[in-house]
């Protein structure tokens, strides 16, 4: 409990001042959403929580750097006394959790990394994750929805990561995706609802953008 606990007082330091969708309450969610995963799944509860509470930790969106968050999960856990096993666990799924471009594969996770991978995707679906993709799109002066720009589907991770599209792009460049590319069954029984609510809201956003709402 004492690992946890660091770990969380480590994610409020760090993601506290955030305005951007990855802040505090972001891996708040994401580390009650990997638990009941893990619960359903029999996965390694503590691992999938200690993962999930240090997953955005010096994320790339974030530092800029791919290797920061790895490096910063690896530190932790060295630090808080942790097996040299669990420690490569740990910082395993951190380094190979992110969403790298509609072309690129996930990488393979243990079961516990997937869990926490579907949590975090389950939190960028749904009501919040429009929320936290108008945030973000905000934070980092993008457009809502540019029509002349057609939305893109990376074939690599550098295409994916150097991307400026607008927030609506990244709707079919990452969230309506989502849903398909969950790994545990659990986390794709709540896909389904959550994807219904991202299908809905893009569908209301160019109905109005037309003027083509409400229309007797």
């Amino acid at each position: 409990m004492k690992v946890l606990e660091a770990a969380e007082a480590y994610a409020r330091a760090e993601l506290g001042g955030d305005s951007g969708g990855h802040d505090w309450w972001h891996v708040h969610r994401v580390r009650n959403l990997a638990v009941e995963l893990a619960r359903e799944e029999d996965a390694d509860r503590f691992l999938t929580e200690l993962a999930a509470l240090l997953h955005d930790i010096g994320d790339f969106k974030l530092s800029g750097s791919l290797t920061a968050g790895e490096e910063a999960a690896r530190r932790f856990c060295t630090e808080q006394g942790l097996s040299a096993e669990d420690t490569d666990h740990v910082a395993g799924i951190v380094a190979d959790l992110s969403y790298k471009g509609a072309g690129v594969p996930d990488a393979p996770l243990s079961l516990e990394g997937r869990c926490v991978r579907d949590a975090d995707r389950l939190d960028a679906m749904g009501a919040i994750g429009i929320g936290r993709a108008f945030a973000y799109g905000g934070l980092h002066r993008r457009a809502m929805w540019d029509p002349e720009e057609a939305p893109r589907l990376h074939a690599t991770e550098t295409e994916y990561r150097s991307a400026k599209g607008s927030t609506i792009a990244h709707f079919h460049e990452k969230l309506l995706l989502l849903k398909g590319r969950m790994s545990t069954d659990a986390g794709a029984r709540r896909a389904e609802h959550r994807h219904g609510v991202l299908v809905a809201f893009v569908n209301e956003f160019m109905a109005e953008w037309d003027g083509e709402d409400g229309r007797g």
